[in-house]
């Protein structure tokens, strides 16, 4: 076994620790505790495996069994490791985020950013059994422009315009920002004074070829950021 699996294990036991604070050690789906769950679901997407390959892959790894506290002959079916990633809810996922974020040197400027996934791989038949129609999701991005550590993530399937996605994020991590860039995906004017309420500088660009666009974009060019 390769010894840098071993530190990812073990470096993600010790956020989902922290992350998940007081409610780390209470049972979740199959009875094991939460963070042994959010660690399974790391190790299962760091190294490519299915859920059901998952628990197969722990009977021969000794040590990450014994960095997650678990026996050979009491491991979690596949079904519950499956189960657990549904019932988890977003706070959890977003305080590991975070605690990962704080592990890099923050500048206090970041850029926000929206992009979409979409889920059509996930076949037709399994999506109508889930109850899930919806096909592409929204995700809108806090980077740190300097580590590009990612300091938190907003999904959505409705689709809110980045006018009201973008301050809700900003609001979450105003303590610790400075200054924020956008592209005029983000720009109006409620958004400006929601983000300015904050004391955080919002480098936004403005649409258009106005005086005032000229001139706000111009001095956010001065300041080292352009709409890219």
């Amino acid at each position: 076994m390769e010894i840098d699996i071993l530190d990812f294990i073990e470096q993600c036991r010790d956020l989902a620790k922290q992350a998940l604070g007081k409610h780390a050690g209470e049972p979740a789906s199959g009875g094991f505790a939460r963070w042994i769950h959010v660690v399974l679901h790391c190790f299962r997407v760091e190294d490519g495996h299915s859920y059901r390959e998952t628990p197969n892959r722990l009977k021969y790894m000794a040590e990450v069994r014994d960095t997650l506290d678990l026996d050979r002959g009491d491991l979690p079916d596949h079904t519950t490791i499956y189960k657990s990633f549904d019932r988890l809810k977003m706070w959890a996922w977003r305080a590991l985020l975070r605690g990962n974020a704080q592990q890099h040197p923050q500048s206090g400027h970041a850029a926000l950013d929206s992009t979409f996934f979409d889920r059509r791989r996930a076949s037709s038949y399994f999506r109508q059994r889930a109850g899930r129609t919806i096909q592409t999701l929204k995700v809108t991005t806090l980077t740190d422009v300097e580590s590009l550590a990612v300091l938190d993530v907003h999904i959505t399937a409705r689709w809110k315009h980045d006018t009201k996605t973008g301050p809700q994020v900003v609001r979450r991590n105003a303590d610790d920002l400075q200054s924020v860039a956008a592209d005029n995906g983000f720009q109006d004017w409620h958004t400006e004074c929601e983000i300015a309420a904050h004391d955080v500088e919002y480098l936004v660009h403005y649409r258009g070829s106005s005086a005032k666009a000229a001139a706000n974009n111009a001095l956010n060019r001065a300041n080292g950021y352009s709409q890219r």
